[in-house]
């Protein structure tokens, strides 16, 4: 006599298996989310750059400190105004060496601007805009690289051993020559990063297919290295899109993971 065991129990197994391809249709078959609505949602959560207040500020400060340093170099080291007041105020120290002191600070403050600013822009990066990243890769470090160039003027000019009225306009010039220099590059550097946090823009990765999504008669893009364009540059744009796809996976899996413990 024969056995129907496995005849009764294959409806339930088949039955088991629709139910499952049931759900993942369901979940295939759900509603997707529009690049529209998915690009205004980036830009919803788009950070922006808080350096400018920063870079307003430090030009603020630049200009006050060569105010101050040819006010004391004429009145209290050249002594062309009331000698009493620089006695008063400054007491037993001279006046180029209160000059010295305040450049070093001023120094310092860049030096921290500089180390903020790569902060931010190094989270920018992390969030995947690459581009503005490599845009203003040098433009962060030209405030630093000026001063310090000043410094090492400022140098050479007291271990000359000029006469005091040359090193004092001396002084003063190196002063002049580097608010004239450094002032425009930090304007620059800020009206740059306020377009940068006015525009909203998405991630390079997804201002790409957004603009793919919308173009119907575009060309195909080219992919890799073209004749013509620079090596190292097309390397440096490769290793950063990766390290953003490696960290954005990252960020979606444990998104992933979140979500799936909810549930």
């Amino acid at each position: 006599m024969e056995s129907k065991g496995p005849s009764l129990y294959a409806p339930a197994g088949s039955s088991v298996d629709m139910t499952r391809s049931t759900e993942e249709d369901s979940l295939v078959d759900g509603p997707l989310i529009s690049a529209d609505a998915l690009y205004s949602a980036i830009r919803r959560e788009f950070q922006t750059i808080p350096t400018p207040c920063h870079a307003v500020l430090l030009s603020l400060l630049h200009v006050v400190y060569v105010a101050l340093s040819m006010c004391v170099a004429l009145l209290c080291v050249l002594e062309l105004g009331q000698k009493g007041v620089c006695l008063n105020i400054l007491g037993n120290v001279r006046g180029d060496s209160v000059i010295v002191f305040g450049k070093v600070c001023l120094w310092v403050l860049v030096l921290l601007f500089t180390g903020c600013v790569q902060h931010h822009h190094s989270q920018a990066r992390s969030r995947g805009y690459l581009r503005f990243y490599r845009q203003t890769q040098g433009l962060k470090h030209l405030p630093l690289t000026v001063h310090s160039a000043g410094n090492v003027l400022l140098l050479i000019v007291l271990a000359m051993r000029l006469s005091q009225t040359v090193q004092t306009y001396v002084l003063l010039s190196v002063l002049g020559l580097e608010l004239l220099v450094a002032l425009p590059c930090l304007l620059y550097y800020t009206v740059q990063v306020m377009r940068f946090n006015r525009e909203r823009a998405a991630p390079d990765v997804s201002q790409e297919e957004h603009s793919l999504s919308h173009s119907v008669t575009s060309l195909p893009r080219e992919t890799g290295f073209r004749e013509g364009s620079n090596l190292q540059e097309v390397v440096e744009k490769q290793a950063d899109l990766i390290e953003y796809l490696k960290q954005h996976n990252t960020l979606l899996s444990k998104r992933l993971l979140n979500l799936t413990a909810q549930h």
